[in-house]
């Protein structure tokens, strides 16, 4: 990020044209002496005299002030990275005022707006009490809307919807969820396969398996997730519930995710757990914490998402696609601290406080987390 600096841009650039400082306040109307300070920062122009100077050496008054209403991509990857550890370090609202001046100051800068409101997002469980997390919320969902609304890239936009719509869930507004997406437009399916095919034609069949394997791996996130969701409609019985259960645990095996995604499979656990907990049935929510607490205290640091044997050319797809500040989502101490979390604050576990088994999970959690 740069910081407004008329003063050296208007010295480089009275320097670069041979001119003196006499000439340049003749010009304006002005002193020597007023120009002079204007370079040495001691003051600054008023403001109806910017256009003119701007106009005098041929550029733009954001030019001039050396203003950039734009950060590039690694620029806003890198402020993410930044904040983020400022919010495992630091007091929440110390670093939440720094969120709040950077998009205010960058305003029009819709990819800033939205990796700033998935940062909030993220991070929103730190707030001090139930009312602040949900003016967070409230204020990630103006960020998403303003993206949503404002940016010209088409993945963007989208992008910016499904957190706009995400923040409108966790507020409670599902009216508001279903205007958004619940649309009758017709889904082209993936792009993938034509972009695959359109490489090949190329020559260029490295690229082509590259795109596929994007492709893949983001279908397989995909269901996960949706798969994790639909648990809660299967409810009817422990036949029903078990059976998707075991299409996740299925294609979670086929795809190797505890090596290739375990972030995914931490949730997709949580979520088997906590249904066989509302079916009554501790036996089996137990054995799947159990699995829960081994991955999350496993060899799986630093969490990054990556390929494998299978996904071999999925890094450097990752490297050109992933959005600034998408993953991993939060420092490494704070994502430890909240898998612990996960289990001991969960009212669904409420019932397993006294479980040997269960205690034991919490202690390995717990020390887990004092690693960081």
């Amino acid at each position: 990020m740069k910081e407004i600096n008329l003063g050296f841009i208007l010295a480089e650039n009275r320097r670069k044209r041979g001119l003196t400082q006499e000439a340049l306040a003749a010009h304006m109307g002005v002193s020597k002496g007023a120009v002079s300070k204007w370079e040495t920062g001691s003051s600054l122009p008023d403001i109806s005299l910017l256009p003119q100077l701007a106009s005098y050496f041929g550029i733009s008054v954001d030019q001039l002030i050396g203003y950039q209403p734009q950060m590039e991509k690694g620029e806003i990857r890198n402020l993410y990275l930044r904040l983020a550890r400022d919010f495992s370090l630091l007091p929440f609202g110390q670093v939440l005022e720094q969120c709040l001046q950077i998009a205010k100051k960058y305003y029009s800068c819709h990819a800033l707006l939205f990796a700033l409101g998935v940062l909030l997002v993220n991070h929103c469980a730190l707030a001090a009490h139930a009312g602040q997390g949900e003016r967070v919320m409230e204020t990630a969902l103006k960020w998403f809307d303003r993206a949503a609304a404002g940016a010209q890239e088409a993945s963007l936009r989208k992008q910016a919807l499904q957190m706009k719509a995400y923040c409108l869930v966790q507020l409670g507004r599902p009216s508001q969820v279903l205007d958004i997406l619940d649309s009758d437009e017709i889904d082209i399916g993936p792009s993938e396969p034509l972009l695959a095919r359109a490489y090949q034609m190329t020559g260029k069949r490295r690229e082509a398996k590259s795109i596929l394997q994007g492709g893949i791996y983001k279908g397989v996130v995909s269901l996960v997730n949706l798969l994790s969701v639909y648990l809660d409609f299967c409810q009817e019985g422990p036949g029903p519930f078990a059976q998707a259960c075991r299409r996740v645990e299925q294609l979670a095996d086929i795809f190797q995710l505890k090596a290739l995604h375990p972030g995914l499979l931490l949730s997709a656990y949580l979520a088997m757990a906590q249904g066989w907990m509302q079916l009554g049935d501790a036996g089996q929510a137990l054995a799947l914490l159990q699995s829960y607490t081994d991955l999350a205290a496993g060899d799986i640091y630093p969490l990054r998402l990556h390929g494998d044997e299978f996904f071999d050319l999925l890094d450097e797809w990752l490297d050109h696609t992933l959005a600034p500040g998408t993953y991993p989502p939060r420092e490494e101490g704070v994502i430890r601290r909240s898998m612990t979390q996960a289990l001991e604050e969960n009212p669904v576990f409420s019932p397993l406080q006294d479980n040997p088994r269960f205690q034991n999970m919490v202690r390995r959690l717990r020390a887990n987390a004092e690693v960081c």
